[in-house]
């Protein structure tokens, strides 16, 4: 059985095939709380190689929104919860404002110092937007609340981990493990990044090259998903190794080393995801 998840705010998300549970520390008493829902069935076209990809992104994505949304209002007053509008509103506006940071602050910076808009200008463009993002990955880090946000990452990694090396899974158990892991979405985001720099640098730098970035992006995302999965059905060999490292090592940026009640949170979503 294959298990991935999210952090969320003072908790855990896992999701199987069947299954997803969300588990979250309630600050007042101490308790976790967890809820279940169970996963609807895909349909067989959706597991199709290159089309899976983009359909477990669009997926990851509702299913990680609502765990984000019920994980934020469980340490919240009544007066305070958040609604599902407020969410989708929030989600939006950042949107719109990581378009500007992560697109248009690299594209302004390059067209300053390059004005040929060849592939040079596409290359250099990409280079400058991985840049950006990893200076957002590392800054935000410094954060208290992102902080937690990052341990409670590392904690379902820890939680996975154990579990996919046959171990039973507690506490003591789970310590052992790396906070890191090969199907992380951060590992994923990289792949992403890479084959976006490499594609997009021979695009037109003009209205047609910017149609077809959006539409190679779903194309960029199907194979990105097929090079992880390639990745974690061959783990262990040497071209494999070298193929996630540097996924694993912008890891470090997004996931921390857990305490022992975070890890707790973790095996409690485990528990009831596995059943």
């Amino acid at each position: 059985m294959k298990i991935g998840g999210q952090a969320v705010i003072e908790g855990v998300m896992l999701k199987s095939e069947k299954k997803v549970a969300t588990a979250v520390r309630i600050l007042k008493t101490g308790k976790i709380k967890v809820k279940v829902n169970r996963v609807k069935k895909t349909p067989r076209f959706f597991k199709l190689p290159f089309i899976r990809g983009i359909y477990v992104l669009i997926e990851s994505m509702v299913v990680g929104m609502k765990a984000l949304t019920w994980s934020s209002n469980q340490n919240l007053e009544e007066g305070e919860k958040i609604k599902k509008g407020e969410i989708v509103l929030t989600i939006a506006i950042s949107l719109i404002l990581g378009l500007g940071f992560f697109v248009g602050l690299p594209y302004l910076i390059t067209h300053f110092f390059i004005k040929e808009k060849g592939w040079l200008f596409g290359l250099v463009e990409g280079l400058l937007r991985a840049i950006v993002l990893l200076g957002y990955l590392f800054f935000i880090g410094f954060s208290k609340e992102v902080k937690r946000l990052f341990q409670y990452h590392g904690a379902e990694h820890k939680v996975v981990n154990c579990y996919e090396a046959g171990k039973k899974v507690t506490v003591r158990n789970v310590k052992k493990y790396s906070f890191l892991h090969a199907r992380c979405g951060t590992a994923f985001i990289f792949i992403v990044l890479i084959l976006s720099i490499i594609i997009f640098s021979f695009l037109r730098v003009d209205w047609w090259g910017l149609l077809w970035k959006f539409l190679l992006v779903p194309v960029i995302a199907g194979l990105s998903y097929e090079i992880l999965k390639l990745g974690d059905r061959f783990k262990g060999r040497f071209w494999v190794t070298l193929l996630i490292w540097p996924g694993l090592r912008l890891q470090k940026l997004t996931a921390r080393e857990p305490d022992n009640k975070q890890i707790e949170v973790a095996i409690a979503a485990f528990e009831r995801v596995k059943d």
